[in-house]
């Protein structure tokens, strides 16, 4: 009879675990909509959102010529290898279509 109790609870809570099972939506990046940059640039989300991870924002929001080219060099080509079509140009375009603080200014 006791096997039979821990049967059922075991049965009845399976739905509650897998549904709890589901992966996390993505972290935000720098308070840009993820999903929407993604789209713009025709990777899927969860692929810009791991290019990303390698570059390091300025906190003031306010990178050095230096800062910006390094930090493209790790996001442009992680990018272009799920789409090639990705330029400078449509990067640069997107970025700052969703950066928070308005476009970057020109170096």
């Amino acid at each position: 009879m006791r096997r039979l109790i821990v049967a059922i609870l075991v049965i009845s809570l399976a739905p509650v675990s897998a549904s709890l099972a589901k992966p996390a939506p993505p972290p935000p990046v720098h308070e840009r909509p993820t999903d929407l940059v993604a789209a713009d640039l025709g990777v899927p989300e969860q692929v810009f959102v791991d290019c990303f991870s390698g570059v390091s924002p300025e906190a003031n929001h306010d990178p050095s010529v230096t800062q910006q080219h390094a930090n493209k060099a790790i996001l442009l080509p992680c990018l272009q290898a799920e789409n090639p079509s990705i330029t400078n140009e449509k990067l640069d375009s997107v970025m700052d279509k969703y950066r928070p603080e308005g476009p970057m200014p020109k170096p």
